[in-house]
């Protein structure tokens, strides 16, 4: 069978991937009573771990981000929590329930650009696993889109050949570099120009 390989973010997740973290930067500079390019600053200056390209790096992350905005446990806590809820949006269930139904006609699998403890926090709110296997997240892989990497080892993965493959994902760097790799790629506009492209591949 062929496979439709996803992105998450701005895809199988409703979020704003160009807005969230600066709003996150502003409620945190109202939290602490700096401005929003203080809370960037200070950041900046922690010498904060690459969360997209490390695993086990959450716990220095946070603890340095406390430290340089002078929080304490409970609200590192908070903006942890904060953090996630804003990474992680809310479901997209139109698309995600599409996706259910092409069981026995299409393998299905995720690529998608991460942060440390991506998969338990989304697979906690959207269960994942239960639909996508593999599901290849760069701070596991080491690798982001959209180096050619991070396609190479999803297709090492999944077993599969590049013209099996129809790649979908809300950003035009990540489609290209897809295509660069030989991969077939959708940019996801609305769910139901992705459901028309999908259906065309699979009838192809």
């Amino acid at each position: 069978m062929q496979w439709i390989l996803y992105d998450v973010g701005g895809v199988l997740e409703l979020v704003d991937d160009d807005r969230w973290p600066d709003v996150l930067r502003e409620t945190w500079a109202a939290r602490f009573g700096v401005t929003a390019d203080e809370v960037r600053a200070r950041m900046h200056a922690a010498d904060l771990p690459d969360m997209s390209l490390r695993t086990g790096v959450a716990e220095e992350y946070w603890r340095k981000t406390g430290i340089a905005l002078d929080a304490d446990p409970d609200q590192v806590a908070t903006m942890a929590a904060e953090f996630w809820d804003a990474y992680c949006g809310t479901a997209n269930t139109e698309l995600l329930e599409h996706a259910r139904s092409l069981r026995g006609r299409a393998h299905l699998a995720i690529l998608s650009n991460s942060g440390d403890g991506a998969r338990e926090e989304e697979e906690r709110r959207f269960g994942f696993s239960s639909l996508f296997d593999p599901i290849c997240y760069s701070h596991e892989q080491g690798v982001a889109k959209p180096d050619p990497g991070a396609y190479l080892m999803a297709l090492e993965r999944m077993h599969a050949s590049p013209d099996e493959v129809l790649f979908i994902d809300d950003n035009e760097a990540p489609v290209l570099g897809a295509q660069q790799c030989g991969i077939r790629a959708e940019r996801h506009v609305r769910n139901e120009t992705t459901i028309a492209a999908i259906e065309r591949f699979l009838d192809s």
